[in-house]
């Protein structure tokens, strides 16, 4: 996706042809990993851009973007999930999220290696998360998807970051 492509909620023609009784994610791949995330918690699709940097945050927050007069903390996924850091190309996008609901909005980008499509899964193809136990944390993970041969690492939005977490995610988008 070139840095000027984008996508915005309302524009639907991603999800032409898709069945109204199952789910829709957009899915991109992380690590060499495949995860998907809830089509209506995307706001838009950006190509990767530079981020304003923010002294003192944690290092998986990269920085800030001002986006249409909203000031959106940027994430890179890699270091969430403790992968391997990999330099941003062509590929690398920024996903504006919403986090929250109607009442308690929180928009954030998270920086993912690709995107690949807008899949649909029925209800009855979507598993829920295993729990590993130990040091491993799944807590994010919604369930496992099987669409079209492959499997997708669903993630719950809500749930990416843990309340403190969250509300320095808050704090940044405010300044």
């Amino acid at each position: 996706m070139a840095e000027q492509d984008s996508w915005e909620e309302g524009d639907n023609s991603m999800l032409a042809g898709f069945e109204e009784d199952g789910r829709q994610f957009l899915s991109f791949s992380l690590g060499g990993e495949d995860y998907g995330i809830d089509i209506f918690r995307v706001q838009e699709i950006r190509g990767w851009s530079e981020v304003r940097k923010i002294p003192g945050s944690p290092p998986w927050i990269l920085g800030i973007l001002k986006l249409r007069g909203n000031i959106i903390p940027i994430v890179d996924m890699r270091l969430r999930f403790d992968l391997e850091v990999n330099d941003t190309n062509e590929r690398t996008v920024i996903i504006i999220l919403n986090l929250g609901d109607e009442e308690d909005s929180q928009d954030v980008g998270i920086v993912v290696d690709e995107v690949a499509d807008v899949m649909g899964a029925a209800e009855d193809d979507i598993r829920p998360a295993p729990r590993m136990g130990g040091n491993v944390d799944t807590e994010y993970l919604e369930g496992i998807a099987t669409v079209r041969d492959s499997m997708l690492m669903l993630l719950d939005a809500p749930r990416l970051f843990r309340g403190w977490e969250l509300e320095e995610l808050r704090q940044l988008g405010e300044l």
